[in-house]
């Protein structure tokens, strides 16, 4: 997003807070150095998301055998490490008019690449907390639950590993 750049009212993806989070709030956190990127056809925002660095770290996890189990394959010397760096996708949304063109997946696509070529941060992971019902399209996008017993009623931690593409 443009800084001073005007969101397009009509935008809807059907969920009333990430909505608002574009019509109203992304300029606040533009603002703030936090950033999202739009997608746009003929002028109208058809899909946006925000990306934020994270980590994927011990605390995540049950116990500690549960993290070395997660980043045992993963890493050559990870016993130093008590945190694995990782990009988290914040907001992801579609306008309900673009919802099965497949536009969210190449968008999926794009963070995945933009972080695979010259990794721009040095992460790992891409991480998100998904809405119970997006969880089908990122398990499509090969995410997979971090913690099989997550027991949040609203979301679940999935995660992306860079390495595996």
């Amino acid at each position: 997003m443009e800084e001073g750049e005007k969101i397009e009212e009509s935008f809807n993806c059907g969920d009333a807070d990430l909505n608002d989070f574009i019509l109203h709030e992304a300029s606040f956190y533009r603002e703030a150095l936090l950033v999202s990127y739009i997608a746009k056809v003929d002028d109208r925002i058809i899909a946006y998301f925000s990306l934020a660095n994270d980590r994927v770290s011990l605390g995540d996890f049950e116990n500690k055998t549960e993290f070395n189990r997660f980043r045992k394959h993963r890493f050559v010397n990870d016993k130093r490490l008590k945190s694995c760096p990782a990009v988290k996708i914040c907001r992801f949304a579609v306008d309900v008019a673009y919802s099965g063109t497949g536009i969210g997946t190449v968008l999926m696509d794009f963070i995945k690449d933009y972080f695979i070529e010259n990794n721009k941060t040095g992460c790992r992971f891409i991480t998100v907390d998904a809405y119970l019902n997006a969880i089908p399209f990122y398990e499509k996008n090969n995410f997979s639950l971090l913690l099989p017993n997550d027991d949040d009623k609203h979301t679940r931690l999935l995660y992306y590993d860079l390495k595996e593409e």
